[in-house]
């Protein structure tokens, strides 16, 4: 076990007061067998009541109804959280689903169909040709090598370029740029895994840094493997995901893992800028 330290600070300036109205933010990582949050502390302002939920993904979304006008709002999130280590050898795959194609149980197939719509099916064509390097229709591969190489590839094939825009880029867009950031390449990912018929997710939070990658804040892919459950891809890092990874929340399409959402009041021009500031350290 270890215990690291989230320290996130997000800020939007405007040149004259406005009014704020609700926010939906998401901060606090995913607890469970991995993971244990041992301490978390919020600051806002303007002044706002904080209220908890849990939406459809179970994620915890905080709500901040704000109070008067401000020119500027700061969120500053403190967390502690506890990690335990899940070895990577250690995926009891099912047997039928060691080699690729297979399909996933009836009782499986249920809740998992909506994860394996694709939600960009316009770029189908250019996508499957870009995936016949990787694999043909007939072949029998093993599963973790297909998806493993499937990771490699994208990290392989695009330059990572960060973005401050917002949203991402289509699955075509960054095959015609050739770069994206790892929102992009994670999308790019899920897309490429439901194309073969797997279940796929978007995650979004944080990755405590090493030397060469990409990151604090992050963005990567679950893919839902029969006997091992959810495992994650980070195709910006070609890397599977592991305990540096601190996911704060899942979902169908990224739209709806935003880590800060939300509406204001006032002049068009009134806002000036934004600014964000993530350190992922070892607790002391």
């Amino acid at each position: 076990m270890k215990r690291i330290r989230i320290i996130h600070k997000t800020e939007y300036f405007y040149n004259q007061p406005v009014t704020f109205g609700p926010h939906r933010a998401m901060m606090r990582p995913r607890e469970g067998h991995d993971a244990h949050i041992a301490r978390a502390r919020v600051n806002v302002e303007p002044k706002a009541e904080v209220s908890w939920l849990r939406d459809v993904y179970d994620n915890s979304i905080a709500i901040l109804t704000f109070e008067g006008k401000s020119d500027k709002l700061s969120l500053a999130s403190e967390v502690d959280v506890d990690l335990y280590h899940d070895a990577l050898n250690e995926w009891p795959i099912s047997p039928y689903a060691r080699s690729f194609p297979f399909q996933y149980p009836p009782e499986e197939h249920i809740d998992l169909m909506v994860y394996r719509l694709p939600s960009y099916p316009y770029d189908g064509p250019i996508l499957n040709k870009w995936l016949r390097d990787l694999y043909q229709p007939g072949q029998v591969i093993d599963t973790i090598d297909l998806l493993s190489d499937l990771n490699t590839h994208i990290y392989r094939s695009f330059k990572y370029d960060s973005r401050d825009a917002l949203g991402v880029q289509l699955p075509n867009e960054t095959l015609t740029r050739g770069s994206g950031t790892c929102r992009d390449f994670a999308v790019f990912m899920m897309e490429a895994a439901r194309y073969w018929g797997f279940g796929a997710r978007f995650v979004t939070g944080y990755i405590q840094m090493a030397e060469g990658q990409h990151g604090a804040t992050h963005a990567w892919t679950e893919i839902y493997i029969p006997g091992a459950g959810w495992r994650g891809f980070d195709p910006t890092n070609n890397k599977l995901v592991s305990s540096e990874h601190i996911p704060v929340a899942v979902s169908r399409e990224q739209e709806k893992a935003s880590p800060l959402s939300g509406s204001w009041e006032g002049p068009s021009d009134a806002f000036d800028r934004m600014t964000v500031s993530v350190q992922v350290v070892e607790a002391p």
